[in-house]
Formats: C-alpha cells, sequence, structure tokens
C-alpha cells in the first residue's frame, strides 16, 4: 500500500511525497491519520542534519504526534478496529526511514505503541506525547506542594510544565525571552528573562529549578536563585552538559536528567487532559492541511508566534 508522508530528503527540505507502507503483521494495525503536529525540538535536530545516529538517515519521515482512526489489524490486534488512537510513531515504510514517522496520512504500527483517545477530542490527543515528557519531568523534580519552582522556557513543553506544576499544589514562576509565548502561561508569576544580579550570599529563591529551554547558557545564570539543597532539572535536549561549577558547589544542587516518558506516562497524560487537570488546546496558535507541510514546518521552527501548528490529513 502506498501513501502521503512528509519527508525530509536532505537536511533543510520538507516535501510531501508517495510513500510505501509495509504489510501488516499479526500484531500490526493500520491507522488512517486525521491530525499531525510538529515537535519543534525533535524536528528542528532532524532538519539540520544532526539527530543522533542511526534516527538520522536521510530520506527521512519524521514525526510522532499523531491522532488517527484504526481502520485494519492484523489476527492478534483486532480489538483496536474503529478506535481513535494516538500513535508515537510509524515503523511500517519501505525503502524510507522512519526515525519517528508519524507523518503520514496511514500508519502501520505495532498495537503496543497505541494510546485510546475516545475521552479526548483529536487535538487534545496531540499533546500526549509532550504532555507525558513535561508530567515525567515534573515526577523527576519530586515538588511537594508549596515548593517554589521557577520553570525556564515557555515552548510547549514549558507550558505543560507549569500547568503540571501548578497542580501539584506548587508556587509556579516562569520566564522565557519571547513575549509571544508568555501569553500562554499559566503560572503564578511571570519574572523578567534577565536574571537578577545575586550574590553568593543570597539564599536564592527557588526550591526547584526547571529547564524547558534546552540551553545551558540559559541555566547558567540562574543557578544562583535556586536555594540550598536545591533541585535542577534538565527538561530539553541538550549536546552537552557545560554549567559552571561554583553556583552548583555554592548551593549543593542536585541535577536531574528527564528522559522522555515513562512507561504509563502517556495514559497518565491523557487522564490528565480528559478529567481537566490541564488544558492543551489553547497551545495550538495554527491550523493548516498536510498539503501545506513545508509552510507548516516553517512556522513551527521559524515563528516566535507560533506555539503548536495542527496539521489535518484528508481522508
Amino acid at each position: 500500500m502506498n501513501t502521503q508522508a512528509v519527508v525530509i530528503p536532505a537536511a533543510g527540505q520538507v516535501e510531501l511525497r508517495e510513500v510505501a507502507l509495509k504489510p501488516l503483521g499479526a500484531d500490526d494495525v493500520l491507522v488512517r491519520t486525521r491530525l499531525t503536529s510538529i515537535s519543534a525540538g525533535t524536528e528542528r535536530m532532524l532538519l539540520r542534519g544532526v539527530m543522533p545516529h542511526p534516527m538520522l538517515q536521510f530520506p527521512v519521515v519524521p514525526g510522532y504526534e499523531t491522532v488517527g482512526q484504526v481502520i485494519d489489524a492484523g489476527e492478534n490486534a483486532r480489538q483496536w478496529l474503529g478506535r481513535r488512537v494516538y500513535v508515537g510513531g510509524n515503523y511500517g515504510f519501505v525503502g524510507v526511514n522512519a526515525a519517528f514517522g508519524g507523518q503520514s496520512a496511514h500508519i502501520v504500527a505495532p498495537r503496543s505503541h497505541l494510546t485510546d483517545i475516545e475521552s479526548l477530542q483529536d487535538e487534545e490527543g496531540l499533546f500526549l506525547a509532550l504532555a507525558a515528557t513535561a508530567l515525567h519531568g515534573v515526577d523527576i523534580a519530586h515538588v511537594q506542594p508549596g515548593a517554589r519552582v521557577l520553570v525556564l522556557g515557555q515552548g510547549v513543553v514549558g507550558c505543560l510544565a507549569a500547568r503540571f506544576l501548578k497542580a501539584c499544589g506548587a508556587f509556579v514562576a516562569v520566564t522565557d525571552k519571547a513575549p509571544e509565548r508568555l501569553r500562554f502561561a499559566v503560572a503564578d508569576a511571570v519574572v523578567d528573562p534577565s536574571p537578577p544580579p545575586l550574590s553568593p550570599l543570597s539564599s536564592g529563591e527557588y526550591d526547584v529549578l526547571v529547564d524547558a529551554t534546552g540551553k545551558m547558557e540559559a541555566i547558567a545564570p540562574w543557578l544562583m536563585s535556586v536555594k540550598k539543597g536545591g533541585r535542577v532539572v534538565l527538561l530539553g535536549y541538550y549536546e552537552r552538559i557545560d554549567l559552571p561549577y561554583m553556583p552548583a558547589f555554592l548551593r549543593e544542587l542536585t541535577f536531574a536528567v528527564s528522559k522522555e516518558w515513562a512507561p504509563g506516562d502517556l495514559v497518565r497524560a491523557r487522564d490528565a487532559i480528559a478529567g481537566g487537570t490541564i488544558r492543551v488546546r489553547d497551545l495550538i496558535t495554527h491550523r493548516l492541511p498536510a498539503r501545506d507541510a513545508a509552510r507548516a514546518f516553517d512556522l513551527a521552527l521559524n515563528d516566535p508566534a507560533c506555539m503548536k501548528v495542527a496539521m489535518a490529513w484528508e481522508s
């Protein structure tokens, strides 16, 4: 079977082309895609050609934010027929690399990679991966009710992390150098992106610092804002860890690295959205048809006013 998919044939290029899907296995399903979105951090690395091997093998189909309906299934996956699902990628292409593979009109995936989203609207389902990532980061932050937390960066993951932290009962402050993003913030305080001139004698204001910028240079100036014995959560992706030691030494800081989500987090994130613990649809700023994929990628990666693009695929 052939289908349409977004393909990055080489660094810096995005196009829509026909690709071949592998036949269904006994544990596989065929999903007709309804909506996809662009995870700016991951897709930016793919488009730049810097995604770690073996994911980066051009031509590659990007994407792991896919919502659709199961229209066929192997003999061991028949219980999924007809269900609306979130799919974290496509593993069934022929002749093209499925680094994540979600930007496709049809998807072949094992049943183990499905999450039922009958309790959500399609646009809400788009956020499962990033909501689960944010939730996992909040888990490893070990935040107690009443704790004071500063979140650096109010892209989608940063916004969602702040919302989960608020739901935990923390006092949440946020900052971002792009004022367009701060209008989506759900927080107790919005602080100036320029760190205050703190001295080693100051006691620090925050129990936890969560970085969602993915930039070491954004973290370093804020380390002295953390209280002694505080925690720093690295919620972005970094080429290397490179931070000044003196602030960490003076504050006796603990650093925690958050790697996407843990088993069960997709379901927890789904239920948090469905139950109203956090809201997500307000983060969709642009809606485009999948045929305008090149424009959608340009918006997602280059327009600071773009938080999330929802791309609709024709039936």
